[in-house]
């Protein structure tokens, strides 16, 4: 869909003629990000009919063309169907608010016998020491338990890649809090020469025996460190670095972004109940540690645009997940989400210009 169309099928609105009362009080709290105030929406992109399509990451390739890493699964298989049939795509645009033309399928379930058999999720692509890095998610069974980070690599964005015999990272021992999953990577290159790798977990006992159906575990984000890119990542000992579990309603934290900025650690990601579960959160940090006290990082879609009534089977409607910043020329330039609906009410990314 281009700009043209999605301006005819959405009625683009000012974030001052839509700012509910509940936004003002969190302005009036100092709640809101500057961040947040220099988001203009621009709308979807990338909508594929028969797919879902979800986790959006892009980067600006040699080319000078915006190249998208996301991860895609059939219609068919409604939402749930990222966590065993998922595959990571590649498209490519003039600029982020050109028309993507889908390029390839790069990663693929592998089948029995590897460690990523049944899906292909979570892209992250980004560039270090002068090749280009793929962080995802793999699975080996379709379920939870078996999801763990691992790094593709190349020398160019049109490949080819070399995939990985081995996650990068694996879960924690039996007990401990990351037990269960490694997955949705966020990667930093440290300013003293490190590679920093953080990842969300839960823990498996507190997934499996929870009595409410609605609360399956507390997503918590840890941090692993290596010398060399490849690994061995060791886990920092004071993870998880990111834990929202004692401020009590089962507030958890996922979908994080990670860059830095004027000095400071910046983190971004989806809101899971510090103020509701559709709005984004940012954090900063002095040392990419500790963490100052959360803001909201962009609303829900009601704050930028109005959509016709969710169907009965998309339950994530209305709100933006997945946050992946584009930069250009060292600054970030465009936020990109992921959100149910669009025009085959599916789900595709929508994207915000850094004003």
């Amino acid at each position: 869909m281009d700009r043209r169309d999605f301006i005819s099928g959405l009625t683009m609105l000012s974030a001052s003629s839509l700012f509910p009362d509940l936004a003002f009080a969190a302005a009036e709290r100092g709640d809101v990000s500057e961040f947040s105030k220099h988001l203009q929406p621009v709308g979807r992109a990338m909508e594929m009919e028969g797919y879902y399509v979800w986790c959006n990451s892009p980067i600006e390739g040699e080319d000078g063309k915006i190249h998208l890493f996301f991860s895609r699964w059939v219609a068919t298989k409604k939402m749930g169907g990222w966590i065993n049939g998922s595959e990571i795509c590649h498209a490519v645009a003039d600029s982020a608010e050109s028309p993507f033309t889908f390029k390839e399928v790069i990663l693929a379930p592998r089948g029995p016998g590897f460690w990523d058999a049944t899906t292909c999720h979570n892209p992250l692509i980004t560039k270090v020491d002068g090749k280009y890095c793929l962080f995802f998610m793999g699975n080996s069974n379709g379920k939870t338990n078996t999801k763990r980070i691992g790094l593709a690599t190349a020398a160019s964005l049109n490949g080819p890649w070399k995939r990985p015999d081995q996650p990068l990272l694996e879960a924690g021992e039996t007990g401990a809090w990351d037990d269960h999953c490694t997955t949705n990577p966020a990667f930093i290159k440290h300013p003293n020469g490190q590679y920093w790798l953080y990842y969300k977990s839960w823990n498996t006992s507190e997934y499996e025996n929870s009595t409410d159906p609605l609360i399956r575990g507390n997503r918590k984000y840890g941090l692993a460190i290596a010398d060399q890119l490849e690994g061995p990542y060791k886990k920092y000992a004071g993870n998880p670095v990111i834990d929202f579990s004692s401020k009590g309603g089962n507030k958890q934290f996922e979908d994080a972004f990670i860059w830095c900025a004027k000095g400071k650690f910046r983190i971004i990601a989806r809101d899971m109940g510090i103020f509701n579960h559709e709005n984004g959160l940012i954090m900063e940090s002095h040392d990419g540690i500790r963490w100052a006290a959360p803001q909201i990082a962009y609303f829900d879609a009601t704050h930028y645009i109005t959509q016709p009534p969710a169907p009965s089977y998309l339950k994530k409607y209305g709100r933006f997940e997945r946050p992946q910043l584009l930069f250009q020329k060292g600054k970030a330039t465009y936020l990109f989400t992921t959100s149910q609906g669009g025009k085959y009410m599916t789900a595709s990314p929508f994207i915000f210009k850094i004003t």
